[in-house]
């Protein structure tokens, strides 16, 4: 039973540059796993619904996301948990962490724009963890670039190797749809937003007359040189090749469509791993263990506006989890039950009376909770992977409303508890200093202190290059803390951290104390 619960969980994350169309595939996901009857549209003002996985305020205003979605679906006797990641540069750190509780990943790339900044980066940090990836070339419909350019991009940009699934007849305005290389079919465009089937034609290989039927004799012929060099140069799919990151199985279509879902999530179903083991900091822990452990990689305070409420996001790694059971907190060293756990279409929410490794689980949080922090059933370790990094932008939070100081001190907390951005706490004077990666993420600081917690503030650039982490024998620490006294603060665990205000800073700091390591994250304290 246990083991054939394992079998049934895929948990991957969707990622891309900003307006590629990842929330859109999600969106179409979701629909053709029956879960919504109609899809939304980002920033599409014909259709007044909103897509379901962007539910905060300022995401409908903005047309953008900026918080981690958590979603689950089935499909084909498969349970599949979805987790749809903000695009932009600024919200990359939420997106980071959520790679560490997926098992692998889909790529969304415009085909207009190739690849971009953000999805480099995005690809570096799967490369970091060797994270499986499937690429979805998107925006077929649209006058782009040539597909054997595109796969050639992808491997130089990516530093991937790639395998095509599918090939487009045409593209922009003279798209016809694609030919299935795996099965030799044909799938034929048709514009459809809501649609959940395609119009796939069955061809006896490409020599099949259908085609030149189906296609015109100039498009049948170029089908067929395209494929021929196709098979010549990639040959067949190594499941290992995918399995270890070495080779990313890329497909075509367009998501505002609906067209190439079909296949890129049946080939997902069939080829993505099923759950996999996770590092701590004792061992590696297998899923088909049968005690319950798993980590909290996300926490976002009040999902539902109306309610003022907190949830963790909890990965299930091992074991089974269990509504009312008592689990061991590991870094309080204390137990704690549950007795609403839930599982999530976006904002919609059911009560959950167990889960299993693979499983996203959302837990009511009192202030419990940071993001890493483990439960077990009773073993005490940490998983690993789950780090801080030095912001690029600093600012001193400034409290304009005296007279709603608590509000505020409360909801500078809970917010940089969600990872939105780093606190940095200066004892003299008890100075807030607030990193993060982008410009965007003050404005949804204090949009949301405002509208969620009635606090006002203002937001003060301070010249600090880098916050650094610090590791070296006691003495050597405690000298370096009273000689940088004005530039040391503690960030959320308390941890000290040196904020340099220049390179040139940092680097007379490493060469006055050759015994200190300055870190620009937090990962080597797990």
């Amino acid at each position: 039973m246990f083991e054939s619960e394992i079998a049934k969980r895929k948990t991957f994350a969707i990622i891309a540059h900003p307006d590629a169309g990842k929330t859109t595939l999600t969106e179409k996901f979701l629909l053709f796993g029956g879960q919504i009857q109609t899809a939304g549209a980002v920033k599409n003002n014909k259709i007044n619904k909103a897509t379901t996985s962007d539910f905060m305020e300022i995401e409908k205003q903005r047309g953008i996301s900026v918080a981690t979605s958590v979603m689950t679906f089935h499909y084909k006797e498969k349970w599949v948990n979805i987790l749809d990641t903000p695009g932009h540069k600024d919200f990359a750190e939420d997106t980071y962490r959520t790679l560490t509780a997926v098992d692998s990943v889909i790529l969304v790339v415009d085909c207009v724009k190739g690849v971009e900044e953000q999805t480099e980066r995005l690809m570096e940090v799967c490369r970091m963890r060797n994270t499986p990836v499937i690429i979805f070339v998107n925006k077929m419909d649209r006058d782009g670039k040539d597909p054997f350019d595109l796969l050639e991009e992808l491997e130089a940009k990516l530093n991937i190797g790639v395998h095509p699934m599918s090939w487009p007849i045409n593209g922009g305005k003279d798209f016809k749809g694609v030919y299935l290389l795996h099965n030799q079919s044909l799938n034929l465009f048709e514009s459809s937003k809501t649609k959940v089937a395609d119009d796939v034609v069955k061809i006896n290989g490409l020599s099949d007359p259908q085609i030149d039927a189906i296609l015109n004799a100039k498009d049948a012929s170029k089908l067929r040189d395209d494929v021929e060099l196709i098979d010549g140069v990639y040959g067949e799919l190594s499941h290992n090749d995918y399995l270890s990151a070495n080779t990313a199985p890329v497909f075509f279509g367009s998501a505002l469509n609906s067209f190439g879902i079909q296949e890129l999530l049946d080939t997902f179903i069939e080829v993505a791993p099923n759950p996999l083991p996770r590092a701590t900091t004792k061992r590696e822990v297998e899923p088909n263990e049968a005690k319950f452990s798993g980590f909290v990689f996300k926490i976002h305070a009040n999902l539902d506006p109306k309610h003022r409420d907190r949830i963790a996001f909890l990965r299930v790694c091992s074991g089974k989890f269990e509504r009312n059971k008592n689990f061991k907190h590991v870094r309080l060293e204390k137990q704690l039950k549950f007795a609403n756990p839930y599982m999530f279409l976006a904002q919609s929410k059911e009560v959950m009376d167990d889960a299993y490794p693979g499983d996203v689980v959302g837990l009511y949080d009192t202030g419990n909770f940071k993001i890493g922090d483990t439960l077990t059933e009773g073993e005490s370790f940490l998983f690993k992977g789950i780090p801080s990094f030095s912001p690029e932008i600093f600012k001193e939070l400034i409290n304009t409303d005296p007279m709603k100081s608590k509000q505020l001190e409360k909801g500078i907390q809970q917010l940089t508890d969600e990872g939105l951005a780093s606190l940095f706490v200066q004892e003299l004077g008890n100075r807030k200093f607030v990193g993060t990666v982008g410009e965007l993420q003050f404005e949804v600081l204090q949009y949301r202190l405002e509208h969620e917690y009635g606090a006002k503030c203002r937001f003060e650039p301070r010249s600090i290059h880098k916050a650094c982490w610090m590791s070296g024998e006691e003495v050597d620490l405690k000298d370096f803390m009273k000689y940088r006294q004005t530039n040391i603060a503690y960030d959320k665990d308390q941890q000290p951290v040196f904020l340099a205000e220049t390179a040139f800073i940092l680097r007379m700091a490493e060469e006055k104390y050759p015994n200190i390591t300055f870190h620009t994250t937090s990962e080597f304290k797990v």
